[in-house]
């Protein structure tokens, strides 16, 4: 794709270059006839990868370059963090479940790591997979945690949220009686919202600030899971959450 490889092309050169950078400059380094770097550049601006210079005439990198990679840079981080405690969670339920690692992403959870026990189900959590917040346990675990003003901002003027298989809250006033819920019990719940015979619980770990970076989660099968073994996976995810809060602010569990 002509017009991906050119914007990459852009903002490669815009991070080799300590100052903005003409759109002269700009077309001569990438190949690009000048009206086209207007154009693009035109474009890399409305999406917020591109700051004007006005005064000089030329055009640099916006904070948001630095902030995605920060993200990322955070995000491994926090997967390298937890991978062992993902592993010790399935090693010591002996349980068929899969243990995964989640931050938000906007209104999404992403995740971030995985470890799947023996004879544990199939489960759409893999690295980098995105899924509606609001729809899993993780995504509740760390949205419970948040003010009810972000959760606003996430959710804008919805008048129904995003559902599979029928499941699931269906508009920001359930989705509140729900978080509301998870608060007052500490850890999340979700039940054949993501997958139909699937359930997960989750529970959220927090920074110096209180703020929900990153949640632990356990998807398990809904047949084989009693109301005691709910109690058991969930208070599981919320001492190892607890461990991961202890561990990113430097301290013991």
């Amino acid at each position: 794709m002509p017009a991906a490889r050119n914007a990459l092309g852009v903002l490669r050169l815009l991070a080799a270059r300590s100052g903005p950078v003409p759109a002269s400059t700009i077309a001569r380094e990438v190949g690009m006839p000048r009206s086209s770097v207007y154009q693009l550049v035109a474009v890399m601006m409305d999406e917020g990868f591109v700051v004007h210079y006005p005064e000089d005439h030329a055009y640099g990198l916006s904070s948001l370059v630095s902030e995605i990679g920060t993200a990322a840079l955070q995000t491994e981080r926090l997967a390298r963090l937890a991978k062992p405690m993902l592993e010790r969670l399935v090693r010591d339920l002996r349980m068929p479940v899969v243990a995964h690692l989640a931050v938000l992403g906007g209104a999404d959870v992403v995740y971030a790591a995985r470890v799947q026990g023996f004879r544990a189900p199939t489960t759409v959590s893999a690295i980098g997979v995105r899924l509606p917040a609001h729809l899993t346990a993780t995504g509740r675990a760390m949205l419970a945690l948040l003010p009810p003003g972000q959760v606003r901002a996430l959710y804008p003027s919805r008048a129904s949220l995003i559902r599979r298989h029928s499941a699931g809250p269906a508009s920001l006033a359930e989705l509140d009686a729900l978080l509301a819920t998870t608060r007052t019990r500490g850890w999340a719940v979700e039940e054949g919202d993501v997958t139909a015979e699937y359930g997960s619980a989750g529970a959220s770990a927090v920074d110096r600030n209180g703020y929900p970076v990153a949640a632990i989660g356990l998807t398990f099968r809904i047949a084989a899971t009693d109301a005691a073994a709910w109690t058991l996976l969930g208070e599981a995810t919320r001492r190892t959450a607890d461990a991961l809060t202890a561990r990113l602010a430097g301290r013991a569990a």
